[in-house]
């Protein structure tokens, strides 16, 4: 028996899930389909932010980080300890835990906020006029029938040609998250987020972390300045990062992997490892939902076709997330299901890429939101910076971490900030501050001329606008 709603949303990862609260608080009729499983085959809904992302990679980067401390910097706060082990089967654990945490918390949102949850896989049987039939596959066959649609089926890890993931020897970041014990040598290709941070859990944890990427340069995305401080960091944390290199012919055996590849000189090289992580991007993820049945637009790269507005070509059809352009972010992918949400409830939903910032976990933490220097120069647009070290912040130092820096980036007539740039500690939380006063067009002065409270971090950030002005007090 079919059963109609206002709003049927295909994925619950992050754009998915609050895409359907948002359009249920909005007083619409929602369901959301989604067909990712537990270990027990039961529903997890969260996409693979939730299941093999951002959050079981942020509690192993916690884990491995409490590890690493407790082996090199607890002494210095004068915590000693005579024996350290580690645990990895009680690491990967907790890690499960606060997954089916949030699996389950989205569940229960789903349930508060009246939005029904079909547990299987979702795809158009039929669209007709702005009436779309959605067929649901899984542990029973259902079909609904919806006056708009939103797809959110996000993204899929990129394999290497002839080189597939078995999630045992070459891995993706599923593989990556789940590793039962520490590889002696692990290999990464790609020094993108995923690699930066998977690189750094395991070397954390005891293995010898080699990373391969074809560019020619690390961050290419990051304010030159702050990517150039984060590889002297990297390279001093231990983690053997090679650029500009090409992949050759990749071998896998019974138990290694063995590269080839030519580094930045045309050298010919070898590498064998214990593991291979590949993270060379993401792919949208289209597969099942029968697009070419209904004429829905893919572009020439594979995403959803959307306008500014997340329309497709299809009538009251939208699309957001890692399955349509721009960057993928989750907080973008929830930011364009809220507002698709808003837009179908009549409202004028708005997201501005301009402040959506980037973040990477690593330590220290890199975070940036708006433009980068490089970006300006390119575009000829004048501009004045202000830059602050941890070194010189009194929290920081209490801390005992002072790596890393603030930079700002004003206009240098108007002194609107243009982009802030964070390496060092808590930048994931930092950068908050920088988006709020860009989203309003502030000004470094405007910054400057706020109180911070002392001792803080955030310190650091008011003294970079500051210093934007070369005005700073501490340094």
């Amino acid at each position: 028996m079919s059963k109609n709603f206002d709003v049927v949303v295909i994925g619950a990862g992050p754009g998915g899930y609050v895409a359907a609260i948002r359009a249920a608080q909005l007083g619409l009729s929602v369901a959301c389909i989604d067909d990712w499983k537990n270990e027990k085959g039961g529903p997890a809904p969260g996409g693979t932010c939730t299941n093999v992302g951002c959050i079981p990679s942020k509690a192993l980067l916690q884990s491995s980080e409490y590890f690493d401390h407790a082996g090199h910097a607890f002494a210095d706060h004068g915590i000693e300890m005579k024996s350290l082990s580690l645990n990895l089967k009680a690491m990967l654990a907790r890690k499960n835990t606060v997954v089916k945490q949030n699996n389950d918390g989205i569940l229960y949102l789903f349930k508060k906020n009246k939005v029904t949850f079909f547990h299987g896989r979702g795809a158009f049987a039929k669209s007709e006029g702005e009436g779309h039939t959605v067929r649901i596959t899984g542990a029973t066959e259902e079909t609904v029938i919806a006056r708009h649609v939103i797809i959110a089926t996000g993204s899929v890890p990129r394999a290497l040609p002839d080189t597939p993931f078995d999630e045992k020897l070459v891995l993706s970041n599923t593989g990556a998250l789940a590793m039962p014990e520490v590889p002696k040598r692990l290999g990464i290709i790609g020094a993108g987020v995923i690699g930066l941070e998977m690189g750094s859990v395991w070397r954390r944890l005891g293995a010898e972390v080699k990373i391969l990427e074809a560019l020619p340069a690390l961050l290419g995305a990051a304010d030159t300045q702050v990517a150039t401080e984060a590889g002297k960091l990297f390279a001093k944390q231990g983690l053997d990062i090679e650029l500009g290199v090409k992949i050759g012919a990749i071998t896998v055996g019974k138990q290694d992997v063995t590269i080839h590849y030519s580094d930045s000189k045309g050298t010919t090289q070898k590498a064998q490892f214990d593991r291979l992580i590949v993270s060379i991007g993401r792919v949208p993820n289209t597969n099942g939902l029968n697009t070419q049945e209904v004429g829905l637009k893919l572009d020439d790269r594979g995403f959803i076709a959307v306008d500014d507005h997340c329309k497709t070509n299809l009538p009251n059809v939208w699309a957001v997330g890692d399955v349509v352009r721009g960057p993928m972010l989750a907080h973008k992918s929830e930011e364009e299901g809220v507002a698709v949400a808003e837009r179908i409830a009549g409202q004028h939903g708005h997201v501005n890429f301009n402040t959506i910032p980037w973040v990477i976990y690593t330590s220290p933490e890199i975070a940036w939101v708006g433009k980068t220097e490089q970006q300006l120069k390119e575009a000829k647009v004048e501009y004045k910076t202000g830059t602050f070290p941890f070194l010189a912040n009194g929290r920081a130092r209490a801390l005992g971490d002072t790596t890393g820096f603030v930079k700002f980036i004003a206009d240098a007539k108007s002194d609107e900030i243009l982009g802030v740039h964070i390496i060092g500690p808590t930048a994931s939380e930092l950068i908050s501050e920088a988006v709020v006063a860009m989203e309003f067009r502030a000004s470094s002065e405007d910054i400057a001329r706020i109180c911070h409270a002392h001792p803080s971090l955030s310190e650091a950030v008011k003294e970079a606008a500051l210093a934007v002005d070369k005005r700073a007090l501490n340094f």
